[in-house]
């Protein structure tokens, strides 16, 4: 009887989540890509290779590759945002860079996965940390799953426009 009730719960959390979500959420992030999305974020900041905040996300999409070897990158943004005006910038960034972004339905969802406590508006994974050089397996790991997400992520978007 309890299981139901927190069922119940869940699903009720799950509803406010996508009715605080901001108009300009497009592509959204299905459950599956979202879990496979916090995945990567989650693998991305254990091995030091995710910028969090818009600051930081700016700051690196505008300087781009310069100083580093060629790194890819993707931005996943927040959609459940206010004031809507702290990220409107940052698709039309990705767009001009030609970074694919996403938005996730929670940003608390998203802080958790990029392993803070404070609720982040977006996070840029990259397939190369900033200091430091990764091992050859974990590169190919990290690699791989990015790759898999950018794909389904292009998918959606191709879908959508």
């Amino acid at each position: 009887m309890g299981s139901d009730s927190e069922m119940e719960k869940s699903h009720q959390k799950e509803k406010k989540k996508v009715l605080a979500l901001a108009p300009i959420a497009k592509p959204l992030a299905g459950k599956k890509l979202c879990k496979r999305t916090f995945k990567l974020v989650h693998r991305a900041a254990e091995h030091k290779c995710l910028k969090r905040g818009v600051k930081e996300v700016v700051k690196s999409i505008r300087r781009g590759q310069k100083g580093s070897a060629f790194c890819e990158k993707l931005c996943i943004i927040a959609g459940n945002i206010s004031p809507i005006d702290v990220i409107t910038h940052v698709p039309i960034l990705c767009e001009e860079a030609e970074i694919p972004y996403i938005y996730v339905p929670s940003k608390e969802d998203l802080a958790s996965a990029g392993a803070t406590k404070r609720p982040t508006c977006c996070v840029l994974v990259q397939t190369k940390p900033t200091k430091g050089v990764l091992d050859q397996e974990v590169q190919e790991k990290l690699k791989s799953e990015y790759d898999q997400v950018v794909a389904d992520v292009t998918e959606l978007t191709t879908s959508l426009f």
